[in-house]
């Protein structure tokens, strides 16, 4: 009874990371799809909206992996097999190398927008 109640509730759980996830991932694609049309149109360079919105997608879909992986752990938490162990290793593995990479994508972008903004505030004022 109280194993049954336990599996229900961790069912419930994954569904709700995994709801989550994708609730995340759509707002960060649609705040990046934002940012993008609002700097296209009223700025000098595009390139300045590109990595806003790239960022911006990168946030969403960091915080998305993180969801979906402590879903992962959660689905195996229940009397785990080998095989699901296994195939649970090799998610969090490629899961977590997304994610050390997609952030470090967002530092470097986020370095370069920063100089890329400093240097055209200084240009517009000079002009």
């Amino acid at each position: 009874m109280f194993v049954q109640i336990v599996s229900t509730l961790n069912d419930w759980v994954v569904s709700l990371c995994q709801l989550l996830a994708l609730f995340v991932i759509v707002i960060g694609i649609a705040k990046a799809l934002i940012i993008y049309s609002k700097h296209i149109f009223t700025s000098y360079s595009s390139a300045i909206a590109f990595q806003g919105s790239r960022l911006e997608l990168g946030y969403g879909f960091s915080l998305g992996l993180s969801f979906l992986l402590g879903g992962s752990i959660l689905k195996t938490t229940i009397t785990p097999s080998w095989n699901e162990l296994g195939q649970l290793a090799a998610i969090i593995a490629l899961r977590t190398i997304l994610n050390y990479l997609l952030l470090q994508a967002i530092d470097k972008n986020a370095e370069e927008s920063k100089i890329q903004s400093l240097w055209l505030n200084k240009h517009q004022n000079v002009a």
